[in-house]
């Protein structure tokens, strides 16, 4: 039977009524501060911790209930007699529930004006001490940190006769380490971070992400999966975009819609981005949007056919049209016109996500990937080139204006292509593209061969340099005129030679953009 409880919320939605019904059960309340005023306002008998205690809060409420009284009340054993004898020596009453979420810590930092004094006073000590000492003695008490449980343990103590099961209360105490973990690693990242010399890469790497939903099955059916979000990420992603119709998505589907609208995100002007197997297959700009689409649809057609969508614009009615004339497994983009959403309701099954505006705010966070038994952890691939013309002329013939804008639309997906990356391009759309091969010219060959177009007069893009002139020689017999690369190969010189010979104009970039 819950006889004693003590609530201390810095959270206090739907603490009134949480407390009112524990007080029609006959439950006696512990309470502080603020809390402890909000319960009386509402006309709830309430009892302050100092007073149950005998010893005041003080150091500016920093000490408030690391007291024995309390302490001894959550973790003395109720089935253990020498526990009981030594709380009755003491005159320490069991307390059978605690109440507590925490100083908001996270919220405090949030705010742009937060000062490195204010961060520290909102570090909790007192909530998960006694947090922790709850949930250690889960058997005898029932400790609730999240505002969403109110109502159910209601329920239940009303079915139970004021008592809620173990059950409960290990799910409970659960909640409460996943909680504080949670706590004390934003608390550990923020001082990482305010240290006169942040660390980068701490000795320490703590991570907390919270789970979405569970996946029909992994990357395969044999595998099982789940989606889990990273807290405290805004920036337009597909973990944060709303799904606003069809089937749930898949483990596949998450990684190619990411890697769709993240390459769409290169672009200022609208764009289209079509995945498949995690390579984009078709990428076009332009307007009307429906004509981009058709461009980078018949880039590669047999590819398209059941891809992925990315847009970095609002997708109207004739583009919706147009995609449903076909299969295609997801569209994501910043947002949908009404009568877009109907076209969209002929085909059920495609997964709509609304990224909401991919314009606004930088981009957040690293990139990691597991292998067994670890993480490589690093930062993103943000690299960009602003000014095109700036960079190196490696060759005779330097590139026309057209030739310009086709290496630079073609850099831009070579960025998100599978290393060794190669990209046919004309200033507008992709024309072929070679992924993942061991060896770069196999890369050129293939996206030679994909190619739905003729190549002439079109520029290529290598996500890394060329360490022989064989793939330039390729290139030149398919009808390229200009090529971009990072540079900085020992055979740069033979590679530069062979470009000249036929009389096409290579530049260099300086930066690499392997994507394993």
């Amino acid at each position: 039977m819950i006889k004693l409880a003590l609530i201390s919320v810095s959270n206090k939605e739907g603490i009134i009524d949480f407390a009112k019904g524990l007080n029609e059960f006959g439950v006696k309340i512990l309470s502080t501060g603020g809390t402890a005023k909000s319960l009386r306002d509402a006309g709830i008998p309430v009892t302050d911790v100092s007073e149950h205690t005998g010893f005041p809060e003080m150091l500016d409420g920093r000490v408030k209930t690391l007291h024995p009284k309390i302490h001894g009340g959550l973790l003395g054993k109720r089935d253990n007699p020498e526990h009981v004898k030594k709380m009755q020596e003491h005159n320490i009453e069991p307390i059978d529930m605690v109440v507590v979420n925490l100083y908001p810590f996270e919220a405090t930092i949030a705010k742009p004006n937060c000062t490195f004094e204010d961060a520290i006073e909102n570090i909790d000590i007192g909530g998960p001490t006694m947090l922790r000492s709850a949930a250690k003695n889960f058997k005898d008490v029932a400790v609730v940190v999240d505002p969403l449980d109110y109502k159910k343990l209601l329920d239940e103590m009303k079915k139970k006769n004021g008592e809620l099961t173990e059950d409960t209360k290990f799910e409970l105490a659960k909640k409460v380490f996943l909680h504080t973990a949670r706590y004390d690693s934003v608390i550990s990242n923020y001082l990482e971070k305010s240290d006169k010399e942040p660390v980068r890469f701490p000795g320490i790497l703590t991570m907390q992400f919270e789970k979405v939903q569970n996946l029909r099955y992994g990357e395969n059916p044999h595998q099982q999966g789940a989606f889990y979000r990273e807290f405290n990420i805004h920036e337009p992603s597909v973990s944060r975009a709303r799904q606003l119709q069809g089937k749930e998505m898949s483990f596949n589907n998450f990684l190619d819609a990411n890697s769709a609208l993240e390459l769409s995100k290169e672009y200022n002007e609208p764009a289209v981005v079509i995945v498949k197997h995690n390579n984009p297959c078709g990428v076009a700009t332009g307007e009307p949007l429906v004509k981009a689409y058709k461009i980078a649809r018949d880039a590669d057609p047999v590819s398209a056919f059941g891809g992925v969508l990315a847009f970095n614009r609002r997708v109207d009615s004739k583009t919706a049209k147009e995609i449903v004339s076909t299969f295609v497994e997801v569209v994501i983009a910043p947002d949908f016109d009404e009568d877009a959403l109907e076209e969209f309701k002929k085909k059920k099954d495609i997964r709509l996500l609304d990224a909401g505006p991919t314009v606004k705010g930088e981009p957040e966070g690293m990139d990691m990937k597991k292998i067994v038994g670890g993480l490589i952890f690093q930062d993103r691939d943000l690299g960009r080139i602003n000014d095109i013309k700036g960079l190196k002329v490696a060759t005779k013939r330097k590139p026309t204006e057209k030739e310009w804008k086709a290496l630079s639309f073609a850099w831009k997906v070579c960025k998100h292509v599978k290393s060794n990356a190669i990209v046919f391009a004309k200033e507008n759309c992709t024309l072929g593209i070679g992924a993942g091969q061991m060896s770069r010219v196999d890369s050129v060959k293939i996206a030679i061969m994909k190619a739905n177009k003729s190549l002439k007069g079109s520029a290529l893009a290598s996500d890394a340099f060329f360490p022989f002139a064989d793939g330039i020689k390729a290139a030149a017999k398919a009808g390229v005129k200009a090529i971009i690369q990072p540079g900085g190969s020992i055979r740069d010189d033979e590679v530069i030679a062979a470009a000249d010979k036929h009389k096409i104009a290579m530049v260099f970039t300086g930066m690499r953009h392997f994507r394993h």
